[in-house]
This record gives C-alpha cells, structure tokens and sequence, in this order.
C-alpha cells in the first residue's frame, strides 16, 4: 500500500477517484490525504459499510455501480483535473484502464494495482509490445514501481501483482481524427503477432505488394519485423506511409 500511495505524489488538494476499494484499506489510507475522494464499488453490499466506515471524512463519496460503464461526471466536472489511485479489480483492469484513457476527461496520472502479467505488457519496451502495450502507451507514460508477492495479501491470491505508474499525456500520441485507423492498424497487426508484418499485411490490406513495401520503407522499417518489436511512434509512422500509399482504413 505504502508504495502505492508514495507513487500517486499526493497533495491536500487532489482529488482522487478509487476503483474497487473493496474493505476500505487503500480508501482509509487515502481519505486524509486528499481533498475529494471518489470511491466506486460495485458490490452493494460493500458500497454501504464504506459509507460508513468513511462517515467521518465529508470529503469522500461512495458510489455504488460498475466503473467500466459508470459515468462519473456527476462528481467530476469536466474541468477538475484527478487522479485514479486503486487496487484494480483483475477481472476488470483492461477495460478500466480503457475506460480512463480512452474518455474525454483523462485523469492526469494513474497508480494501480495489477496483475503482474497484465502490468509487464502495459510497461514493455518495444520487443516485447502487444496490442495492450501499444493500446495504453498511446495515452500514457508507464512504469513498473515494483512486483508484489502473493504473500503480501491475506488471504493470498493464486497470482502475483505489480504497482503501476502512469503519468497521462495532455495529448495522447495519435491525433483523435486517426485513432479508430490507427488502431486498425495495430489490431490487424496482431492478429499475427509472431509472423513478420510485412507479409501479414501484404496479405490482408487491399494495396499492391510494391505499395506496402514501399510504405515500409518510408517509415523506416524491415518488412520482416514483427508487431512485438515495434514502438508506438513506429506504429504511428507506418500508419502514415500506407495512408499515403493509398490505405483507407475506413473501407
């Protein structure tokens, strides 16, 4: 917990948004640290304990509801800058980590509790990228703060966790008119993620061979590299270079 709370750099002043606070450890922890805490549980159940619990901190609320649908505008309006600092469930980490970076109103850092495997992808380096890799480095910074053992938990769980830091750009890396392309792209990509791209894509896009070559080319890159070992901003030179060599990811 200590290493979760030291990487969100807490200030008096912050407001902080807590996914699944669960029994209320991280959540009594965080409640005097910060001016508003948002916590949102899904059990009902727990949901009224914590409010509760939490009574004597008027600067927490508990919403009841499911964070990977839930709309939080209501107690974050559109110009209040927040973090999320949470245990994420692990059932329901990738589409919480989508649902945060991905909407209109990104929290400006992000320190989660993940599972390790989950946590190695979001962190790898070019080499070891996949599409969750690629799909949270778009919008976010990310860095491994360490590896928690099971043992740390009571009781504990049949996997190993891992604290993640993700420091949120104020503009993500692919201009929103290119994203839905863009990530075209890199799904198509790795659908085939041990083959070499070059010939995955001359297989699957509706370009002559020679264009595709070309479009390698142009973005500085061997077309027997494989999805694994590209960066975000190669992804992003490659998309360009095939729609300047006529690809319409629309059609």
């Amino acid at each position: 917990m200590e290493s979760i709370l030291r990487s969100a750099d807490l200030a008096p002043t912050d407001t902080v948004v807590e996914v699944g606070p669960g029994l209320g450890f991280l959540t009594e922890a965080l409640a005097p640290r910060v001016a508003r805490l948002v916590g949102v549980e899904l059990d009902t159940s727990l949901a009224t304990a914590l409010r509760c619990l939490l009574a004597p901190f008027p600067g927490v609320t508990i919403v009841q509801g499911d964070a990977r649908t839930l709309d939080l505008s209501p107690w974050l309006p559109a110009d209040s800058p927040y973090k999320v600092v949470a245990n994420l469930p692990y059932y329901a980490a990738n589409p919480i980590l989508r649902r945060f970076l991905e909407g209109e109103h990104r929290p400006t850092l992000m320190v989660v509790m993940l599972q390790r495997e989950v946590a190695q992808q979001v962190c790898a380096p070019p080499g070891k990228m996949s599409l969750l890799s690629v799909g949270v480095q778009v919008y976010a910074r990310p860095r491994l703060v360490r590896l928690v053992s099971p043992r740390s938990f009571y009781p504990p769980p049949k996997v190993a966790s891992a604290v993640v830091r993700l420091e949120v750009y104020c503009r993500p890396l692919i201009p929103q008119e290119h994203r839905i392309g863009f990530f075209a792209l890199v799904r198509l990509g790795f659908q085939a993620p041990r083959k070499q791209l070059g010939g995955h894509l001359r297989r699957h896009l509706p370009l002559p061979v020679e264009a595709v070559e070309h479009a390698f080319a142009r973005a500085g890159l061997s077309p027997s590299v494989r999805p694994e070992a590209l960066s975000v901003l190669q992804w992003e030179s490659l998309y360009y270079a095939l729609r300047e060599a006529g690809w319409n990811p629309s059609t």
